[in-house]
């Protein structure tokens, strides 16, 4: 264990493992929605499943040796949302298209990332918006907490409603909250993971009881593990892994190849900035960035990031990416590697006792994302709200993030908007080179953007 030097770091083996077991709960929603977006591009369900959890060992297994962090990682979501509905249902190309798109943007990451580009933008954030990241993605997991336990649904005008308060899973999620908090101010250890286990068993005795009435038309599944459909889960790995297109269906025409450009660039983009988000708020909240405000080996950070997409497009998934969820591990006194490798073996573990893991609900992951949002939230407190030129960039950077649902657009909002101010101002200096040239990036990345939708 000196590897991951748990005693410089002020942690134990037993702090790590219950933290890594942490970040596994709060991020396994994703293996079961990734195979359901990506299967509605026509991939082999099982097959996705699959290159889900091999993916994210591989990332996270890099992200513990290369860069001795408790980041985990896996495919993103927006980003597999974008490859299925957008491209492959939207734009009318085929799913290996997508994957080869998603190959050649992790080629660029590697190269990106030994040329120090990324940790140069890294460096180029500014203070004011590197807090606001922090909260931005705070609120931002609260929500996607508070959305996937049905306490808050859109309506018909696309704005957010509060849903029904008597439905069993909007009561237990709220139940599990306050469970959790408690169970942190007593000072126990494995709060969250225990209050995940607490609330599904909550769920369980409500499934028995008839309250909890499952239905799965309507998206309500049994809370109860299958073990009845787990063998052909290796199968469907043939039908999805190394599956690229023919060369004429990204060559043959003028079109393709624009298309595909744009397809690699959004990917690029969407996949730099929210990693770079994640990373942030991540380490801020762990103290890891240095007085400098800089992340300490943050190239091995980004090349375990690289490293993961491009396997995953191999093995036949949507980028891969840093998961703000490593935020709950981190809280539970995760510090080095060594939390990551547990949560590593915890995806292992999923591809054999995949119906244990599955059938714990959003519901109850929800209030573990809750209290992580509302933990991040004190790096808001950093912004000098004096001075609005710091304010603003600040404000749109944290309430651009739930809003549009995406990490990376609050930081191209926040980014465009420092710039502006800054030079309106004639404070010039006070601007960065590189964040001039992220501001045109950003611009042309909305405008690209626009196009393709």
């Amino acid at each position: 264990m000196d590897f991951f030097k748990l005693k410089e770091n002020g942690t134990t083996v037993k702090t790590e493992i219950i933290a890594g077991i942490t970040t596994f709960m709060t991020m396994a929603y994703i293996l079961a929605v990734n195979p359901d977006i990506l299967s509605a591009a026509g991939m082999n369900r099982h097959g996705v499943f699959v290159a889900t959890v091999l993916s994210a060992v591989i990332g996270t297994v890099a992200m513990a040796l290369l860069a001795n962090y408790p980041f985990a990682q896996a495919p993103g979501m927006g980003l597999n949302a974008f490859f299925a509905y957008t491209i492959v249902i939207g734009m009318g190309y085929s799913w290996q298209f997508a994957l080869a798109a998603v190959f050649v943007e992790g080629l660029i990451f590697i190269l990106l990332t030994a040329c120090n580009v990324r940790e140069a933008l890294f460096k180029a954030i500014p203070d004011c918006m590197k807090y606001s990241i922090s909260a931005g993605i705070g609120l931002f997991i609260a929500f996607v907490g508070l959305k996937n336990a049905g306490v808050v649904v859109g309506d018909s005008s696309n704005l957010v409603a509060l849903g029904s308060m008597i439905q069993p899973q909007a009561v237990l999620c709220i139940v599990g909250t306050i469970i959790t908090i408690v169970l942190m101010k007593r000072n126990v250890r494995g709060a969250m993971f225990f209050g995940i286990l607490i609330t599904w068993g909550l769920g369980i005795i409500a499934q028995f009881t008839g309250w909890y009435q499952v239905n799965p038309e309507a998206g309500v599944y049994s809370l109860l593990p299958n073990f009845t459909d787990n063998g052909s889960l290796f199968a469907g790995l043939g039908e999805v892994a190394f599956k690229f297109p023919k060369m004429n269906e990204i060559f043959g025409s003028a079109e393709s190849i624009f298309n595909f450009c744009v397809i690699v660039f959004s990917f690029l983009f969407v996949d730099l900035f929210d990693t770079l988000g994640a990373l942030m708020g991540v380490a801020t909240k762990a103290n890891y960035l240095d007085e400098n405000g800089e992340l300490p080996r943050a190239k091995q950070a980004f090349f375990a990031d690289a490293i993961a997409t491009t396997a995953g497009a191999l093995l036949g998934t949507s980028t891969v990416t840093t998961f703000v969820e490593s935020t709950a591990g981190v809280m539970e006194g995760g510090r080095t590697g060594l939390t990551a490798i547990s949560t590593a073996v915890c995806f292992v573990l999923a591809l054999f006792l995949s119906p244990i893991f599955l059938a714990i609900p959003s519901f109850a992951t929800a209030p573990a994302l809750i209290v992580v949002g509302i933990l991040m939230l004190d790096g808001i407190l950093k912004v000098n709200f004096e001075d609005l030129s710091e304010a603003l960039p600040a404000f749109l950077t944290m309430v651009m993030m739930p809003f549009t649902g995406s990490i990376a657009e609050g930081i191209i909002f926040g980014g465009i908007s420092y710039v502006l101010i800054k030079v309106l101002l004639g404070k010039r200096k006070d601007v960065s080179l590189m964040m001039y040239i992220l501001a045109i990036l950003f611009v042309a990345k909305l405008i690209l953007s626009s196009l393709i939708h």
